[in-house]
């Protein structure tokens, strides 16, 4: 019977066709040594964001029955991937299933830092009436600049549009064919111009932040950066540095360089609105990526047979 662990959960609609049609699916989370020891069994692993997959827990399964490693989400930052593959373990992911989740995450973050929402939330319970602390700015007629422009990215434009917003982007594909609505701009020109920077792009260490220091300089004073994408694209340090001077009017994050404990100093900061990592989970997300883990699986076993 081939074997899959979901060592970080499974949406349960998902884990009861599989079992469904024959696979043994376990749900335990396991660590260390004892992933090591358990992963020499499976045939099958699916992660989400807390299991790493790198190269000790790879070698650790070369020699046993892993075949395939299914990352329930868009990213694969967390697998090192070249190097699994070389080992003869495939790696797959579920990219079209979280875009309208993490699009609307987007779009809330850029609602909460826009309007204090994040900030008021708290100082109410606190018992303070700060009405006058909290003069915003509408979202109609600014302009949002999108750095990368895959499915989530075009998910965020089609709504910000609806908002009122004018829209620029950047990719490294260049302009995108069917969207002449919006403006494609090269990363400078983007920066200059946008009232709101949202971050659409993979986590390339090989090349460093997208955003840093100099970047940050480049864009509008008194702009907003948003950042459901990836940890690790923006230089947190000088974002913070930003913030205090009054350079970036406020931040948005979902994605932190360093998870689950992030920088404390943008924990912190009022201008930041802050959630967990939540740009996938939703109930309909998570139902929709348990529908592509069973065809991903069912389509690499059906091959492989």
């Amino acid at each position: 019977m081939i074997r899959l662990l979901a060592n970080d959960g499974m949406d349960k609609d998902a884990a009861a066709k599989l079992r469904e049609l024959g696979y043994d699916v376990v749900e335990d989370h396991y660590e260390g040594e004892e992933l090591f020891e358990k992963i020499k069994t499976f045939d099958i692993l699916v992660v989400r964001s807390n299991t790493k997959v790198r190269k000790d827990l790879i070698d650790a399964a070369v020699g046993g029955k892993l075949k395939l490693v299914i990352r329930a989400g868009v990213g694969v930052d967390n697998i090192d991937v070249k190097y699994a593959r070389e080992k003869g373990i495939n790696v797959s992911n579920t990219p079209k299933a979280s875009s309208i989740s993490v699009a609307e995450l987007t779009l809330g973050h850029i609602f909460a830092v826009s309007r204090f929402i994040n900030t008021s939330n708290v100082t109410m319970r606190e018992g303070k009436w700060e009405k006058k602390a909290y003069k915003g700015v509408e979202l109609f007629g600014k302009t949002l600049g999108l750095i990368g422009f895959g499915r989530i990215s075009k998910e965020v434009a089609k709504r910000a549009n609806a908002l009122g917003m004018k829209i620029i982007y950047t990719d490294i594909c260049g302009k995108a064919e069917g969207y002449d609505e919006y403006k494609f701009v090269e990363l400078n020109e983007l920066l200059k111009k946008a009232d709101f920077v949202s971050l659409h792009v993979p986590l390339d260490k090989n090349k460093g932040y997208v955003i840093g220091k100099e970047e940050i300089n480049m864009m509008k004073d008194g702009a907003y950066l948003i950042n459901c994408a990836r940890g690790g694209v923006v230089d947190e340090e000088a974002l913070v540095e930003a913030l205090n001077t009054g350079k970036i009017s406020g931040a948005a994050l979902d994605v932190f360089e360093n998870e689950p404990k992030p920088n404390k100093e943008l924990l912190d900061n009022p201008k930041v609105s802050v959630t967990p990592h939540i740009g996938a989970s939703t109930a309909e997300a998570q139902e929709r990526i348990g529908v592509e883990i069973v065809n991903i699986v069912n389509e690499f076993f059906e091959k492989a047979s």
